[in-house]
């Protein structure tokens, strides 16, 4: 891809140069070849009325006084100025002046079919000049007249050479101009090579390496231009997208294991009742343990079921106003069967009688049961497990403590991971499967909310989050 490119750009240079040449050399040569012929001409016009307007002219053909011959080294002087040459001509075509001539001829030329009518409406004509010189001259020709009567012509001509060799000049101009522009062109081109062809092949490159499976691969682009911040975007992208298939790795392994122990111990224990190896009046035993395995299997399915809801419908919330303080009396009512084996105590305190949120009161019953849950599962027999609201700065907080091992604070970041689980001699229970927290924190987060994990091992843990509150009626 980059090769083709640099390919296009190094066509587009080449073409360049070769259409400004041709241009130069075809279309800008005729455009300056006519405006000198127009301009020289309008010239060489101007100074024939003028030398066509002197009276002494008049009488150049029949006397050569001291005053003729000084008009005469006059036309000579003004003819080499312009380097042409000036005729005077009588009526039938005779040169009686030529200031080509040294001196002047003992019979003077007279051109053959003489015509000024035949030279056309035009001021000048281009061409021999009625076959007198053997090259291009562009030619001007005006009449000296007297008493309304034509008695001569002032002719001046000019080699179409010196145009040729004006415009020359002038090209040459043009040309050095136009290297220095392809010179200029040259380096923008390889000023662009370097700060955008060369990174955007060293993107190309890496995304090759992305396609190919290697997303631990960094473009090695530091600018802070559109190229360097590019570069950055699709490094961080391949690192979160490296960090999404470890995790996906790691999701995959922890639910194949998850479901391989209660299937083995399922499948096992129905074999042995299959093949006798369980006597049938202890199956009822080993039945309540299938079930319970079961259970396990379900809960862990529920709980995949719910994260894959809440990844897809994001924040699809039904939000409604309803007493925080009501759902946590009935949360807390609803394990006492649980609690009341291990003599564990639910203690609330909750801030009045009633306390109205602006939330979804399913999503945030749901919070307070693995909240409570995960409370009893790590808390010691004869403890108590406290449930407190309370308003600060605008907005409700509930928080859920108890006083079992604690969590160690190098995992105090991770609990929020799903299937992450801490040692489990912090409790009795090894049921869990590490995906109530994530539950909580994803239901949180809809929320727009925040809730937080406060622990010491050996003393216990808490977990607070807060919610809005509800709008006054």
């Amino acid at each position: 891809m980059g090769k083709k490119i640099i390919f296009k750009f190094i066509l587009v240079y080449i073409l360049i140069g070769v259409t400004g040449f041709l241009l130069i050399s075809l279309v800008m040569s005729k455009l300056i070849d006519d405006r000198l012929i127009e301009t020289t001409s309008r010239s060489l016009y101007s100074e024939a009325v003028q030398i066509a307007s002197d009276k002494s002219l008049l009488s150049a053909r029949v006397e050569d006084t001291s005053g003729q011959e000084n008009m005469r080294m006059s036309l000579k002087a003004l003819a080499g100025y312009h380097n042409s040459e000036i005729w005077l001509l009588s009526e039938d075509g005779t040169i009686f002046f030529n200031s080509a001539d040294s001196s002047a001829p003992e019979k003077p030329e007279r051109l053959k079919n003489f015509d000024p009518i035949a030279l056309g409406n035009s001021y000048y004509t281009t061409g021999l000049f009625f076959d007198h010189f053997r090259e291009n001259h562009i030619s001007v020709l005006v009449p000296v007249t007297s008493d309304m009567n034509i008695r001569g012509y002032v002719a001046i001509h000019m080699p179409v050479t010196e145009i040729v060799s004006m415009r020359e000049s002038i090209l040459q101009i043009v040309y050095i101009f136009f290297l220095i522009l392809f010179g200029i062109f040259l380096f923008v081109f390889l000023l662009l090579w370097i700060t955008v062809l060369r990174p955007l092949k060293k993107i190309t490159a890496g995304t090759q390496k992305y396609v190919e499976g290697n997303l631990s691969y960094n473009i090695p682009i530091t600018s802070e231009d559109e190229m360097g911040q590019l570069a950055s975007s699709l490094n961080f992208m391949s690192d979160e997208m490296n960090k999404t298939g470890e995790y996906e790795r790691n999701f995959i392994a922890n639910v194949s294991h998850d479901f391989r122990s209660p299937l083995t111990s399922i499948k096992g224990y129905v074999e042995a009742m299959l093949d006798g190896t369980i006597p049938t009046d202890k199956q009822d035993r080993y039945l309540k343990i299938v079930l319970s395995e079961t259970e396990r299997l379900t809960k862990l399915t529920n709980g995949l079921l719910t994260l894959n809801d809440m990844d897809t419908s994001k924040n699809h919330l039904v939000l409604s106003d309803f007493d925080i303080n009501a759902v946590i009396r009935n949360s807390a009512t609803a394990f006492e069967g649980i609690c009341t084996p291990r003599h564990i105590s639910i203690r609330l305190y909750l801030t009045g009688e009633e306390l109205f949120v602006s939330a979804d009161m399913g999503k945030i019953q749901q919070v307070l049961y693995n909240l409570i849950d995960n409370a009893i599962k790590f808390s010691k027999d004869n403890s108590s497990i406290e449930i407190e609201s309370d308003i600060r700065h605008e907005k409700v907080y509930v928080s859920v403590r108890d006083h079992g091992a604690g969590i160690p604070r190098s995992s105090l970041n991770k609990i929020w991971e799903r299937f992450y689980k801490t040692d489990a001699s912090r409790g009795r229970e090894r049921k869990g499967n590490g995906l109530g927290l994530s539950i909580v924190r994803e239901i949180i987060n809809q929320h727009g909310q925040n809730i937080t994990a406060i622990s010491t091992e050996g003393v216990g843990t808490e977990f607070i989050f807060s919610l809005d509150p509800a709008e006054p009626s």
